[in-house]
């Protein structure tokens, strides 16, 4: 603060001739150091039960929320409760005006189902999801694994021409995942494999 109020003098004497320009104040160095004020961060558990019960989150918000709670090995997956919540929050965000994200909605709600064994409903939200975007690779996967295991169901049943129906429809989903994610491991395997428990739980 000295150093700015001797120049300002210095600067009043030897200028050239004329009143004294006008010094500027010193910045507030602490201002420019200290970051914006921004929400916290909020675990997306509390950011879910934030969106059912207290503040309504956005079609997008809800998109992004229910991405990464429902990424392979997430532990959410297997929490029947958060899965029950997302599921209603997935429900409740279908009813916005926004319908730029009903994509990943409509197939992150048939994850879910398809995760609690509820394969029809699952089969008819990615049904659904692939309607709006024909070239998610995450949806052919789940495609995919329904197929994979209405084959499966079909064959125990002895009803093999209708398996191989489906299996040949599993192997077309599975080569779209590979299509529009070529660097996916989990979409390099054959769909026989996708009967195996999920790896990525």
């Amino acid at each position: 603060m000295i150093a700015w109020l001797a120049m300002a003098l210095l600067g009043g004497l030897w200028g050239c001739g004329g009143p004294p320009v006008p010094m500027e104040q010193p910045p507030d160095i602490a201002a420019l150091e200290a970051p914006p004020p921004t929400r916290a961060w909020v675990p997306d558990k509390l950011l879910l039960e934030e969106g059912l019960t207290g503040r309504s989150l956005s079609p997008p918000e809800v998109a992004g929320l229910s991405e990464r709670l429902l990424t392979d090995g997430n532990s959410a997956l297997d929490d029947e409760k958060t899965m029950a919540r997302l599921e209603l929050l997935l429900l409740k965000a279908l009813k916005g005006e926004d319908k730029v994200p009903n994509p990943v909605l409509w197939r992150n709600l048939g994850i879910i189902h398809f995760h609690q064994k509820k394969y029809e409903r699952a089969q008819q939200e990615l049904k659904k999801a692939n309607e709006f975007n024909p070239r998610d690779a995450r949806t052919h996967f789940y495609l995919a694994r329904l197929l994979t295991y209405q084959a499966e169901i079909c064959q125990r049943k002895g009803l093999k021409k209708k398996s191989r129906g489906l299996s040949k429809q599993a192997n077309t989903e599975m080569e779209l995942a590979r299509k529009f994610a070529p660097n996916n491991p989990r979409y390099r395997q054959d769909p026989k494999q996708l009967l195996q428990p999920d790896p990525g739980k």
